[in-house]
């Protein structure tokens, strides 16, 4: 295994930014294939290709996030292995991989079109926008073999401790999501469908450079043909890593699509400004997000090596640097909102919505990095399914409840609404914190960093 893949020797902070910086950056440049959407769509088509949009797209970013959480079972357990010294079992993890994922391809691709008019419904689409957020899931939908192969080989090369590679190809398929969405949108006015087309053009394209430049890379395990097949004790390995991750992503997920459909009931402004908000929090939220995966695939290593010590110096490191960033982002999002919204839209409607319920994703920005990076180093030792519980508790103790009781006031506030997520990032806090304070007495370790 080369140098730059081992996280186990040396010093623990600039390894750990230098693997943090490319995955940050990938995150950064796939988040804009949901925003160039919602952006295009807000400034060349109309108010209800924005509701459609932003609804459809909370939709298969749910997808998206169940696949990319349940890959991580295949990060963890090849970076395990590596850091076992274990690492020519890796082409075996992979093949295992490949096998597992594309059952739930084909199964996605083949069931999420059929759904999309009763997914629509569930989410309380406004009746002006159902139609268009319909054809956008739709046709996403048909490319969710191209998400998931995507997520696949990403989760991958973070294994072996590559972050770089993957920021290349999604460098590239931005780019051609940018032209298709000026193409199918602003040239052609197909509004929510012209985006979605876009989006799975560039998934495509993205998975077809991803695999020819996986073919070139030096892989510190060998990989043939033979290890494509089902091996039990490997993908029973894989989904119980994976499965809890995937399923508190998923309830996270359903509890914000929860949220959205309470606001849906109030009407198409706020619907669409909770749309702009949304989307303009997967930016606030992309550097918390980013070490969080980093710190999986370090502390995985780590943790496979014996080196717990070094593995929880690094989730130090982390929640210090992400803090600092967190004060910024908090800042910028609670005074200048409507800055940030006018990018996503043109109706001033919209923006003050979504302003208004950017404050209180502000106030979350000083709790994820603290969550993000507790759920990363929980990941990286294999305490998925903890994650998954303290995911589950905040979602639905707190969260959906919260949103409920905001949304039956009069007037209703969108900020008060909003508060619903940081009340539940408090709790999930507080519940990572006790978990660490018990592994360290179970281990010996000193004081929680």
């Amino acid at each position: 295994m080369g140098k730059e893949n081992n996280f186990t020797q040396g010093r623990i902070l600039l390894p750990l930014l230098r693997f943090m910086l490319p995955v940050f950056l990938a995150m950064l440049l796939q988040a804009m294939y949901g925003a160039v959407d919602l952006l295009i769509v807000g400034q060349f088509a109309r108010s209800l290709d924005v509701s459609a949009v932003s609804t459809g797209s909370q939709m298969m970013m749910t997808i998206t996030n169940l696949v990319v959480s349940f890959a991580m079972g295949t990060t963890i357990l090849l970076g395990q292995r590596i850091g076992e010294g274990r690492g020519r079992e890796g082409g075996q993890v992979v093949g295992s991989s490949i096998c597992l994922f594309g059952v739930i391809a084909l199964a996605l691709t083949l069931l999420t079109p059929l759904l999309a008019g009763p997914l629509s419904d569930l989410m309380n689409a406004p009746a002006e926008a159902f139609e268009a957020t319909v054809s956008y899931i739709r046709i996403c939908g048909l490319g969710s073999v191209f998400i998931i192969a995507y997520n696949l080989i990403g989760s991958i090369f973070r294994g072996i401790g590559d972050s770089k590679t993957p920021l290349v190809t999604v460098l590239i398929a931005c780019v051609c999501n940018i032209a298709g969405d000026l193409l199918l949108v602003a040239v052609f006015h197909l509004g929510a469908a012209g985006a979605a087309a876009a989006t799975v053009a560039a998934q495509a394209l993205s998975v077809l450079i991803s695999l020819l430049m996986l073919r070139k890379k030096s892989l510190p395990f060998s990989f043939s043909r033979a290890d494509l097949r089902f091996r039990g004790s490997i993908i029973r390995r894989v989904t119980t890593l994976g499965l809890p991750i995937a399923l508190q992503d998923l309830l996270v997920g359903i509890s914000f699509l929860v949220l959205l459909a309470i606001v849906n009931k109030l009407g198409l402004t706020p619907s669409a400004g909770v749309g702009v908000a949304e989307r303009v929090c997967g930016f606030i939220m992309l550097i918390p997000s980013a070490f969080m995966q980093a710190m999986a695939a370090f502390v995985a290593q780590n943790f496979g090596a014996g080196q717990y010590d070094r593995a929880k110096k690094a989730l130090g490191y982390a929640i210090g640097v992400s803090s600092l960033l967190a004060v910024g982002m908090f800042a910028l999002s609670f005074w200048r909102g409507d800055l940030l919204s006018g990018v996503f839209s043109k109706d001033p409607a919209v923006i003050a919505a979504s302003a208004d319920y950017l404050k209180a994703y502000a106030i979350d920005c000083l709790l994820t990095c603290f969550l993000f990076c507790f759920i990363g180093f929980f990941n990286g030792i294999g305490m998925t399914r903890f994650v998954m519980i303290q995911g589950i508790v905040g979602s639905f103790l707190v969260r959906i409840p919260v949103a409920f009781l905001m949304s039956r006031e009069d007037p209703v506030s969108m900020f008060h609404i909003g508060l619903a997520t940081p009340c539940s990032t408090v709790l999930q806090v507080l519940l990572c914190l006790g978990c660490f304070r018990l592994v360290n007495r179970r281990r010996g370790a000193g004081p929680t960093p």
